[in-house]
């Protein structure tokens, strides 16, 4: 047999074999009857939750109201309020579900990010609590009582409000954004404020006399300790209701838009106010 024959009975053999091997690879089809790639997926938004209760929200979202609209979502627990926002300017979450606005726009600044707060889904519940001071009465506090309050500056300059609001301390004319520890002056309380991350507040609820803290941490430590009294004032201030952020890029997506109208739907009111009750308040 000539070269050229074996050559032709070749290239006939594996023409053959491709056109065999298509007829039997699956073919998938689309909605409009097209066919496209198996590794075609739709992606599902990237949702950051921090702690118990904003997971809670979402997951109710996500069972019992996001299917009726035809929409899902994945929840991504990141348990550091620094590395959430971080992951959301980085990309690898799409929004996240966990912080007021004040508090948002203190990590838009360290990460120079481009962060919008969309609907305000709910206020934190939040107060003052103790475990060494059984009372409701705030003449009782004794002088020189030590008191744990946020480290961060948002936080910070609410618990400072909170405090001189219920006069336990006094503040001087406000020199920055935020009041901070070093604007506290002589007030015949005395306290002694120690300044914590805000997880850590309610586990040293044991070694401090009071602290400014939310109804929330103390539901994550499975802690049950009545509020002292409560910030009225900072839960009735919107700028401080827990809100679904992302960045301006994403702010048109169609699915942050479908989430954003989730986190405001009646269903969820409901749920918070039956079930949510004492740790959290509708926002809307």
């Amino acid at each position: 047999m000539g070269i050229n024959r074996r050559y032709f009975l070749l290239a006939t053999v594996t023409a053959i074999a491709s056109i065999s091997f298509a007829s039997c690879t699956p073919k998938q089809p689309t909605s409009t009857g097209q066919l496209v790639s198996q590794s075609t997926k739709t992606t599902l938004l990237k949702v950051g939750s921090r702690n118990t209760t904003t997971e809670d929200v979402l997951k109710f979202i996500q069972k019992e109201i996001a299917p009726s609209h035809g929409f899902d979502f994945q929840i991504v627990t990141i348990a550091d309020s620094v590395k959430i926002n971080d992951a959301l300017k980085n990309g690898e979450i799409d929004a996240n579900f966990f912080q007021h606005e004040p508090f948002m726009k203190q990590a838009a600044k360290r990460l120079n990010a481009d962060f919008v707060m969309l609907n305000r889904s709910y206020t934190t519940i939040t107060g003052l609590y103790s475990k060494k001071f059984k009372t409701k009465s705030l003449k009782d506090i004794t002088t020189g009582a030590t008191i744990a309050i946020s480290n961060d500056d948002s936080n910070q300059d609410r618990a400072l409000k909170f405090l001189k609001q219920i006069n336990l301390i006094n503040l001087k004319e406000k020199t920055g954004e935020y009041y901070s520890v070093k604007d506290v002056i002589k007030h015949p309380k005395n306290l002694q404020i120690k300044e914590l991350d805000n997880y850590a507040i309610v586990r040293a609820l044991d070694d401090v006399d009071l602290a400014v803290t939310s109804a929330s941490f103390l539901v994550q430590a499975k802690v049950s300790l009545d509020p002292i009294v409560l910030d009225e004032i900072g839960m009735a201030n919107k700028n401080y209701a827990v809100g679904l952020a992302t960045v301006q890029s994403k702010v048109n997506d169609p699915n942050i838009q479908k989430l954003n109208q989730l986190v405001v739907d009646p269903k969820l009111k409901d749920y918070i106010n039956n079930y949510l009750k004492g740790t959290i308040a509708p926002a809307f």
